[in-house]
């Protein structure tokens, strides 16, 4: 529970941080990195985890980097560049290559910011000390520490001034049940094929239908400032913690041959069709603004 929320929050503020006039580089192109790096050290450390405490590993790759990661971010990222919803003056083609940057610039970054990973955490690997697993009481105070956590996001949400809640406390309200979805959806679904991991696959495309269908209706005439909050809640809390892009990046890394680019492509189109059936079929109707007209509480 912690995980995500500290994944979301890093997500958040990395966004924020990157978010600026002039940038050279999409935002989200450092929370896939940051996320895959991390998640390659986390991979690489599996054994010294397990055998210290194995939910800690847990945590850090399905919490922490699936939260921090978002792979509906990234195909609603790509299809506003298609579409331009920025409305920057480009000719078409422009907006092709936008968004054809954004895909190969992030499967390149992801997949070697976790190779990097892996490579760092083998390095440090055998300085790091044996540690003793954790008593019985120590797991249940941590268990028990994890709940209370995620129950602050509830009076954070309705006790802090309301400018918060689009900026991070709707988000961390949803961020547990997004990655808790994500990781059923996983245990489930990814033994049922060998082709490639069908619950992560679900995973990545539900989230990203969900988040189109949130986008549209951000772009409704006459949304209250109180449903965007929400709505911008579960935009950057259920879907960014449902979908993830280091564990995408990790499964890529681990098929073989033609699995991991029928993996990679299958994911791509799926979620671009989707979004062009919910967000492109609202826009070009023209009852839906590309641009959301949320107004949000400023105090």
């Amino acid at each position: 529970m912690p995980a995500s929320i500290l994944g979301v929050l890093a997500r958040l503020g990395l966004q924020a941080l990157m978010t600026y006039d002039g940038e050279s580089i999409f935002p989200l192109a450092y929370v896939q990195a940051t996320g895959c790096f991390i998640m390659g050290i986390a991979l690489g450390m599996k054994a010294p985890f397990g055998n210290f405490y194995g939910p800690l590993y847990t945590a850090v790759t399905t919490g922490f980097c699936g939260s921090l990661t978002t792979f509906s971010g990234w195909q609603v990222d790509i299809f506003d560049s298609w579409v331009n919803s920025g409305q920057f003056h480009r000719a078409g083609l422009r907006d092709f290559i936008d968004g054809l940057t954004k895909i190969w610039v992030t499967l390149l970054l992801a997949l070697a910011s976790l190779m990097f990973g892996v490579y760092v955490s083998a390095s440090i690997l055998p300085f790091l000390p044996s540690l003793r697993p954790p008593k019985k009481n120590v797991r249940y105070c941590l268990t028990f520490l994890s709940i209370l956590t995620y129950a602050a996001t509830f009076p954070a949400y309705f006790r802090l001034p309301a400018n918060y809640r689009h900026q991070a406390t709707a988000a961390l309200l949803f961020s547990f049940p997004g990655t808790l979805s994500r990781y059923l959806l996983s245990i489930n679904l990814n033994p049922r094929i060998k082709l490639f991991p069908l619950g992560t696959f679900t995973a990545n495309a539900l989230g990203t239908a969900l988040l189109g269908v949130f986008h549209v209706l951000q772009g409704v005439p006459s949304v209250s400032p109180d449903a965007c909050a929400l709505l911008q809640g579960l935009g950057d809390g259920y879907c960014g913690c449902l979908t993830t892009v280091s564990t995408f990046a990790a499964e890529v890394d681990a098929l073989e041959g033609w699995k991991a680019s029928l993996y990679v492509v299958l994911s791509w189109v799926v979620g671009q069709l989707l979004l062009l059936v919910i967000m492109g079929s609202s826009f070009w109707a023209g009852h839906v603004s590309e641009q959301s007209r949320c107004s949000f509480q400023e105090s």
